[in-house]
């Protein structure tokens, strides 16, 4: 049965659609309320055996460790642009199996992109911190041996329109529908 998605599935399909990475940001800040849905948006996504081991650490225009972040990446000029910073990380006591959990770390931020998205915001997941992970987290007052980087999620008010051109559904699959 060929059922056409509902209004809210629609709305859904479209935003992953839709949503792109910005990079440049206006200077106005990103309030609370915003922050806490994105935050709440990353809680909600899926985890094996539900232990949710991600952890965040907002960082805001302003605060010191956003320099510390940018001195830690090539895309410090991202990084020092952005009203807000969401560092996702992965609590090594509450892990269970690296890849299952890395895949969860995965879904907890595009969720919050997707957030980000839904809310009028830009943001852009900054993965290449990563490479710096040994010099950055002890930079930033943390443990390395309790924390596993994951990436940094930039945020803050679009400066400009994301674009993107995607592959052919057909040219991925490995054997037609």
């Amino acid at each position: 049965m060929n059922a056409s998605p509902s209004p809210e599935a629609q709305t859904v399909l479209a935003a992953l659609r839709e949503r792109r990475s910005i990079r440049r940001f206006t200077p106005e800040p990103v309030d609370d309320d915003a922050l806490a849905a994105i935050l709440d948006a990353g809680r909600w996504a899926p985890s094996g055996l539900n232990n949710q081991p991600w952890r965040f650490l907002v960082v805001r225009r302003g605060d010191p460790r956003q320099e510390v972040l940018a001195n830690h990446t090539k895309y410090a000029h991202i990084v020092r642009g952005a009203a807000a910073l969401i560092c996702v990380f992965l609590d090594r006591a509450a892990m269970y199996n690296p890849r299952k959990d890395h895949q969860g770390a995965g879904a907890c931020i595009q969720n919050m992109l997707l957030a980000v998205h839904a809310l009028g915001l830009g943001g852009v997941w900054l993965g290449e911190i990563i490479n710096r992970e040994a010099e950055l987290l002890p930079a930033l007052g943390l443990d390395p041996e309790a924390l596993e980087t994951m990436a940094v999620i930039a945020v803050g008010r679009p400066a400009q329109h994301g674009s993107s051109q995607r592959k052919s559904l057909e040219s991925l699959l490995l054997e037609p529908l």
